[in-house]
Order: structure tokens, then C-alpha cells, then sequence
């Protein structure tokens, strides 16, 4: 079998509906098979794939998000966003990204935003009379911050990867998904000029400081953990770790809102989800390994490079590559898959890894609002219990200010490299 009809094979079991996962490991099986490489290589590849201790970060992250949702911690961070910028016009959009970005230093996962605060923000700007398919689009574009702004699951998966410092991709992440929720906000503010949105409370330093106190213990995880790992407090891992401890401590102690049979149902839900991140890692990485001992890399960079000797426009194939593969892949077998691939690229263009990191990250988020994975626009249409094409007509809008950063993360790259560089370099 040709590395053609490895691809091929590939893409026809994603489109018949195998699992991801399944399909990775079953083309790459079937190619194995073909040739002389005994197929133990394939259990062998997949135990090596997981076996990394950075990707313990994984299930801890992913509970910490679960618990935050369940302790009643989105509400209160809710609360607080609503009194620090609800007095703008069109105050419950900016609410909306104000919260994705404080609930973005917790979970580090698009779908948990879009699931725990998603919930109360379509609820609240349903009830202040916006516009359903406003509510959808602005909560599913904030929702892609949180991947970006440090702790990111993706930028985990990422570091194991390519080998990258996973503190220098955190800090790398953090201006970045700043300028974001800045382009979001001003997009929402020309919604409101354009369509005479009002006010939705007016500024009291009473309510900001009565909410702010009731979301000071809350307030503080993103500090513990970002503040952790980039004062080498913690490892990525460790941080992790630590936001579990301090949710279960906030919910069970503080808030008594979290109860014995909500942590268990909690902690299924954590190793469903966990199981299926790290199978699809295991299977993901034989195929890199296909790729990479069939010398697949070297062969796309010589046609990158061959395209154009203008670094500009490889960079804009390597986004448009990004950009479609984030379509139709999930972010986690993408990145293990072009990893291998554009990585080495990308550092013959001069861009740094952990630069590329980014990019390759915020790519492939705005794939969770495109058909026909979409992950994101499938949680929040669920919830808003609307069809599937009207939540994405709703987030379409927000896509122009998302792709502007993508470029403008792309080709300034002191956007992503100051702050690593401040700290670790």
C-alpha cells in the first residue's frame, strides 16, 4: 500500500462515520499489513504515544474544567463579568467574552467553555431579548479563547508533540488570546451601534465589589495555576493537579455545592472523555510515525518550499492547510498528525516552534465553528436547541475578526514570542 491509499483509506472511513480514533488506527494497520513491519508495531506506537508524563496534564485539566462547571464557579465568574462590563452597549456580549476569557485560565478547552458558561450566557441574553443566533455565534467564537490562553489542552498535546517547552506555548498563548477577546468585543460593539442594542445595567461599584467577592476564591484558580507555571512553581502537570485540588476544595468546602454524587458522576464523565483524547493520541501517533519513517515531512516541505520562495505565501499554505484540515479533523489527531509535518517547515521559514504552536492551535480552534465537525457550534445548538445551520449563520460574522488575529498572530510574530521570551529566554 502507497502512502496515497493510506490517505485514501483514511478519509473514506471518517466519511462513512467511523470513529476517528478507529479510522487512524485501522488505515495505519492496514497499511502495515501491506508490507513487511510486523503489525506488534502498532500496539507498540500507541502504548509510546501515551506514555508521556506531560500528558498527565490531560485528564487532571479536563477534570478541573468538569468540577468548575459543576461547582457553580461559571456563575459566579458569570456574575462578575456581568457588573465589570455589563454597562457597555450591548453589555451581555462583552459579558460573554470577559467570562470565556477569566473561565479560559481554568479549563483550557473550547468545548467545556461553550458547555459550562455557554449555558448560562445563551440563557441570560435570551432573557434580555437578543437575538438567539447572536447569542450562539458570540458564545461559540469567545469559547475558541479558551484553548489559546493558558492552561491549553491542545498546547499540551502540542508540546509532547514537537518536543516544545509546554510553559514557553502557555506564555506564548497568553497575548494572543487577549487580542482575541479585544477583535470579539469590537465586533460586538459594532453589533450594538448597527442594531441599537442598550445597556444592559448600569455601572454600581456596590454590585462590582459585592460580585467580585463572591467570585474572589474563583477569581484566584487562573492565578494559581498560570502564575504556578510560569514562576516554575509548577510543571504544566503539577499545575494541573492543583486546579483539581482547588476546585474540589472550593465546591466541597467553600460553596458546598459539590456533593459526593456529583464528584463520581464527574469523574466518569472525566475518564469518558480522557479515554477517548488519549486513544485517539495513541492511534494518531502510528500514522505520524508512517509518515515520518516513509519521509512524508521532507517530501511536503520540498513542495511547500517548492510552491514559492516567498516565506509569506507558505505561511498562508500552511494556515489554508490548517484551516481545512481543522474542518474536517479532530484537534487532537490533527495536531499529532501535521505536527511531524509542517513543523520542520515552518523552522526552515525561521518561525520559532513555539510561535508555530500557536498558530497551528488558533487554526485549528476555528475549526470547532466550521462544518462539518464543528464540535463547538453541535454543543451550543444543543443547548440553545436550535438547528445546527442556524448556529453556524449566527457565528459566521464572528469568524472575520478570529481570522484577522490568525494573520495577525501569523505574521507579527512579538505577539506570541514576547512574553516566552521575557520570562524563559
Amino acid at each position: 500500500m502507497t502512502i496515497t491509499l493510506l490517505f485514501v483509506l483514511l478519509f473514506v472511513l471518517i466519511l462513512v462515520g467511523v470513529p476517528v480514533a478507529i479510522a487512524l488506527a485501522g488505515a495505519s494497520l492496514a497499511f502495515i499489513l501491506s508490507g513487511t513491519v510486523p503489525p506488534m508495531v502498532v500496539a507498540h506506537r500507541m502504548v509510546n504515544g501515551v506514555d508521556s508524563f506531560p500528558l498527565l496534564a490531560v485528564p487532571f485539566f479536563i477534570l478541573a474544567g468538569n468540577l468548575m462547571n459543576t461547582a457553580g464557579i461559571t456563575e459566579r465568574i458569570f456574575n462578575f463579568a456581568l457588573a465589570l462590563v455589563g454597562w457597555m452597549r450591548g453589555g451581555l456580549g462583552h459579558v460573554n467574552v470577559g467570562a470565556s476569557v477569566i473561565f479560559a485560565g481554568m479549563s483550557g478547552a473550547a468545548v467545556a467553555d461553550a458547555g459550562g458558561l455557554g449555558a448560562i450566557e445563551i440563557k441570560a441574553m435570551r432573557d434580555a431579548g437578543y437575538k438567539t443566533d447572536f447569542a450562539v455565534g458570540i458564545t461559540a467564537a469567545s469559547s475558541t479563547i479558551g484553548p489559546i490562553i493558558p492552561p491549553s489542552l491542545p498546547m499540551v498535546i502540542y508540546g509532547v508533540v514537537a518536543s516544545a517547552s509546554i510553559g514557553q506555548l502557555f506564555a506564548a498563548g497568553f497575548i494572543p488570546g487577549l487580542v482575541m477577546a479585544v477583535a470579539l468585543m469590537l465586533m460586538v460593539a459594532y453589533f450594538a451601534r448597527r442594531d441599537g442594542f442598550k445597556r444592559d445595567q448600569p455601572f454600581a461599584i456596590r454590585i462590582l465589589a459585592h460580585s467580585f467577592k463572591r467570585a474572589f476564591l474563583s477569581l484566584l484558580t487562573p492565578v494559581i495555576i498560570v502564575g504556578g507555571i510560569l514562576t516554575g512553581a509548577f510543571t504544566p502537570t503539577e499545575a494541573a493537579v492543583a486546579a483539581c485540588a482547588y476546585a474540589i476544595f472550593l465546591g466541597a468546602v467553600v460553596y458546598r455545592t459539590l456533593t459526593l454524587r456529583r464528584l463520581i458522576r464527574v469523574s466518569y464523565d472525566t475518564i469518558e472523555t480522557t479515554a477517548v483524547v488519549l486513544l485517539v493520541v495513541g492511534a494518531a501517533s502510528i500514522f505520524a510515525w508512517i509518515l515520518t519513517s516513509n519521509r512524508v515531512p521532507e517530501m511536503a516541505a520540498n513542495l511547500l518550499l517548492g510552491a514559492s520562495d516567498n516565506p509569506v505565501v507558505i505561511l498562508l499554505l500552511i494556515n489554508l492547510v490548517l484551516l481545512i484540515v481543522g474542518c474536517f479533523m479532530e484537534t487532537v489527531a490533527a495536531i499529532t498528525i501535521l505536527v511531524p509535518v509542517l513543523l520542520p517547515v515552518a523552522v526552515q521559514l525561521g518561525v520559532d516552534p513555539v510561535h508555530f504552536g500557536v498558530i497551528m492551535v488558533l487554526n485549528l480552534m476555528l475549526g470547532l465553528l466550521t462544518p462539518p465537525v464543528g464540535m463547538v457550534l453541535y454543543v451550543l445548538s444543543r443547548v440553545a436547541n436550535i438547528p445546527f445551520e442556524r448556529a453556524l449563520s449566527g457565528t459566521a460574522p464572528f469568524l472575520i475578526p478570529l481570522v484577522l488575529v490568525l494573520l495577525l498572530v501569523t505574521f507579527v510574530p512579538g505577539i506570541t514570542m514576547w512574553l516566552p521570551t521575557l520570562i524563559y529566554r
